[in-house]
């Protein structure tokens, strides 16, 4: 690989540009929002997920900032340090697909979720009910074992990042330990939010999958019967199943409701999905620049 001309900074250069301390602003504001991120609340409901996307997006605004300064990208030029670098690229590739994932899942489940709502606006009977009842949960079953496949592959990435070495000099020590700490929690939040999509269930298997997760956050302390009400996308799932076992004309105001619920939760954690990806894009080609460079 061609040298870059970052490599090559004349020494009297080298104090004023070095790599920011932990107190440097960047640094401290990183610091801050993998706190935030590590900190923040257990329950899945769409509110608390659409935050943490949030965070993440802030975490990454400052990452870009990061990897904008001279001594960053001399680091993660070092040829002895592109194994290393390749596998958060390869890692960082795999994030985008999850959010693919994530994404499709969320448009399954709110389409469905507007059919059955204008069905049982329309009272169009109980065969027409009982098919779209019966495509809605033919596509969560669907978008429950994309996100099983997206879990393990996060799995996957954890263990990498877990078990990757690199050499210990100051600039690469700071910055690839900085870049490990963002991968990890990101890893985390995305399994909120498959999990928030797919129900308590999947995230009681996230959490005994995730290896980064247990470091990073504190232990979990709601059953799976509390979790559930906090899920707006669980909740009108369950009571969906509940209309279609008693047949009971009473509880529709009640699906309703919960439907309605289910699809007002969704835009707001779409619009958080979708920015936290263009900054995970953002992210990813700055560093194949500095690779290419």
């Amino acid at each position: 690989m061609a040298a870059s001309p970052l490599n090559v900074q004349p020494s009297f250069h080298a104090r004023s540009n070095s790599l920011p301390s932990r107190q440097h602003p960047i640094a401290s504001q990183i610091d801050e929002n993998l706190n935030r991120l590590r900190e923040s609340q257990t329950a899945s409901t769409s509110s608390s997920i659409a935050d943490k996307l949030n965070c993440l997006q802030d975490l990454y605004d400052s990452v870009d900032m990061l990897l904008q300064l001279p001594h960053t990208q001399q680091a993660l030029a070092q040829e002895q340090q592109r194994k290393l670098v390749d596998e958060l690229l390869d890692g960082s590739l795999l994030l985008l697909d999850v959010c693919g994932t994530a994404n499709d899942a969320l448009l399954l489940t709110k389409e469905g979720t507007q059919e059955l709502q204008s069905i049982l606006r329309r009272r169009q009977g109980t065969q027409c009910l009982g098919n779209e009842v019966r495509k809605y949960f033919t596509s969560r079953k669907a978008a429950r074992k994309a996100i099983c496949k997206a879990l393990k592959n996060l799995k996957h990435v954890e263990n990498k990042l877990t078990s990757s070495s690199f050499r210990k000099d100051g600039e690469t020590v700071a910055v690839i330990s900085t870049l490990k700490q963002v991968e990890a929690v990101t890893i985390s939040v995305l399994e909120s939010l498959l999990s928030f999509i797919s129900g308590p269930e999947a995230e009681l298997k996230s959490s005994r999958w995730s290896i980064v997760s247990k470091l990073i956050h504190k232990k979990r302390v709601m059953c799976e019967e509390e979790e559930q009400k906090t899920n707006e996308i669980a909740n009108a799932e369950a009571a969906l199943r509940s209309f279609v076992k008693s047949g009971n004309t009473k509880h529709i105001e009640n699906l309703q409701n919960e439907l309605r619920n289910s699809e007002t939760c969704i835009p707001d954690v779409e619009e958080g999905l979708e920015s936290f990806f263009r900054c995970l894009i953002k992210a990813r080609v700055t560093v194949l620049n500095i690779l290419n460079c």
